[in-house]
């Protein structure tokens, strides 16, 4: 990974999009170079916030731009309206149902959107059922999921931020309207999981997924 004191306009032009660089304590960004970084989706950590003894797997995809998506019959709505937020954004959705009024059990939905981003047909995953915890419960199933139900826009940056989770769901009788639920999903898609302390405690999830799925 590299470092730098200092990163200038012509040093963000160098780095590969999506790349992740470090930045020494004391050291600058340049205006002209913050909004350069941003435009190739350049991640910059602090010194040491790195550590090369993770999987590099581990933390959730900080550059989402394919999220899989999913509703019960209750989501119809408010489904509709996030796949036309998220591809007015650029992103390749894929959308998985419903889209019909009889009534879909959570958990089919749930398990098709946390199997996508399991094997990394999508970088993260939406799921809204009538209060969305049904729709968590059945995504953690899936091994390599870390699903959070996001009642706003505070549990939606913790839940990535803090916990990497790369599943949220949503819940369409809680949320309160269309726009309450697209901040929610922009606040959670923008929240980047960076410091080692946090993903540290994903492998210990891991490792608790590999034990208990032996049992």
């Amino acid at each position: 990974m590299k470092r730098f004191d200092i990163i200038t306009e012509a040093d963000a032009r160098t780095l590969d999009v999506g790349a992740t660089v470090e930045l020494a304590e004391g050291g600058h960004v340049t205006p002209l170079a913050k909004d350069t970084l941003a435009a190739r989706r350049v991640t910059v950590i602090p010194a040491g916030a790195a550590d090369p003894s993770l999987p590099a797997d581990l933390a959730p995809a900080s550059d989402i731009r394919r999220v899989a998506i999913g509703n019960d019959h209750t989501g119809i709505a408010l489904k509709r309206a996030l796949v036309q937020h998220l591809r007015g954004r650029g992103l390749s959705v894929t959308d998985v149902g419903t889209d019909k009024p009889e009534p879909v059990d959570y958990p089919d939905i749930a398990g098709q959107v946390a199997t996508a981003v399991a094997r990394g047909e999508a970088d993260a995953g939406i799921v809204i059922d009538g209060a969305g915890i049904g729709s968590a419960i059945a995504a953690n199933k899936v091994r390599g999921i870390r699903a959070a139900m996001c009642l706003n826009e505070t549990i939606a940056r913790y839940s990535r931020e803090h916990n990497g989770a790369n599943v949220m769901t949503l819940g369409s009788t809680l949320v309160d309207g269309t726009d309450a639920a697209i901040r929610i999903v922009d606040t959670w898609i923008g929240t980047p999981m960076r410091e080692a302390r946090y993903i540290r405690r994903l492998l210990k999830i891991r490792r608790m997924e590999e034990r208990f799925g032996n049992q």
